[in-house]
C-alpha cells in the first residue's frame, strides 16, 4: 500500500471520526500521517493493528511536540512488518490539561515511551497506572522539553553564538550575547520574576 492508501484506509475505519490523512517526508521515507481527535487515540491505534489491511503489529515510538499556545501533539509511529508500510498518529491535546488515553493495553512497549513522554512534557496517559520518574531525579522539578522551560545550562555556560562582523578568532571584545529564551542575569533561580514580566514561565525560576 502507497502512504496515501494507508491514511485512507485508517480514515474509513474510523468514519464518522472527523480524522486527516496527509504524508509526512517523501521518497522512501515517506509515510502515513493521520490526525485524530484525543478521544478517539486509542480506537485508533487498536484500528491499525487489528485492521488485516494496516497490520501495523510493531510498535516503534511515541512522543510529542511543544506546539506552544495551540497546546501539545503527541505522535505514534507504527509498522507493519509483514506488510512493510509504516503510520505517523498524532493528536493535539490542550496546553491547560494535557491528557489522552494511554495505549499500554495495545502495545505494551508503549510503557516506557509514554513514562518518557509524561517526565518531560507533563503529559498524562489516562489508565496507564505506572507514570513514574524514568529519566529524572524524583525531586527535579518541571519538564525540561516544554519551550518554557529554561535551561540552566545555557545560563551557567557563554553562549557559543556567531562573532560579531569582521572579529577574528584571536580578536577581543565579544560582545555577550544570550540565547533566546534564556532570562537575563538576576532573574535565574530562586529570586522570582520581577513584576509584570512574566508571561509564559512566570514561577520561582523566572524567566519568560
Amino acid at each position: 500500500m502507497t502512504p496515501e492508501e494507508v491514511g485512507a484506509r485508517l480514515v474509513a475505519l474510523l468514519a464518522p471520526v472527523e480524522a486527516t490523512p496527509s504524508v509526512s517526508g517523501g521518497q522512501r521515507f515517506a509515510r502515513a500521517t493521520v490526525d485524530v481527535p484525543p478521544a478517539s487515540w486509542l480506537t485508533a491505534i487498536s484500528a491499525a493493528r487489528d485492521d488485516a489491511e494496516l497490520a501495523c503489529d510493531f510498535f516503534d515510538w511515541l512522543s510529542a511536540v511543544d506546539e506552544l499556545a495551540e497546546g501539545f501533539d503527541v505522535v505514534a509511529h507504527l509498522w507493519s512488518t509483514r506488510l512493510r508500510h509504516g503510520l505517523l498518529l498524532r493528536t493535539r491535546l490542550p496546553r491547560g490539561a494535557p491528557t489522552v488515553a494511554s495505549v499500554v493495553d495495545v502495545y505494551p512497549g508503549a510503557a516506557w515511551h509514554e513514562r518518557e513522554t509524561h517526565e518531560m512534557f507533563g503529559i498524562d496517559f489516562a489508565g496507564h497506572g505506572e507514570l513514574l520518574p524514568l529519566l529524572l531525579p524524583p525531586e527535579f522539578e518541571g519538564h525540561p522539553l516544554r519551550k518554557e522551560f529554561v535551561l540552566a545550562s545555557r545560563v551557567a555556560k557563554p553562549w557559543p553564538g556567531a562573532k560579531e562582523p569582521g572579529e577574528s578568532e584571536a580578536g577581543g571584545g565579544r560582545r555577550p550575547i544570550r540565547p533566546p529564551g534564556v532570562p537575563a542575569p538576576g532573574e535565574w533561580g530562586p529570586t522570582p520574576t520581577p513584576a509584570g514580566a512574566g508571561r509564559v514561565g512566570e514561577g520561582p525560576r523566572g524567566g519568560t
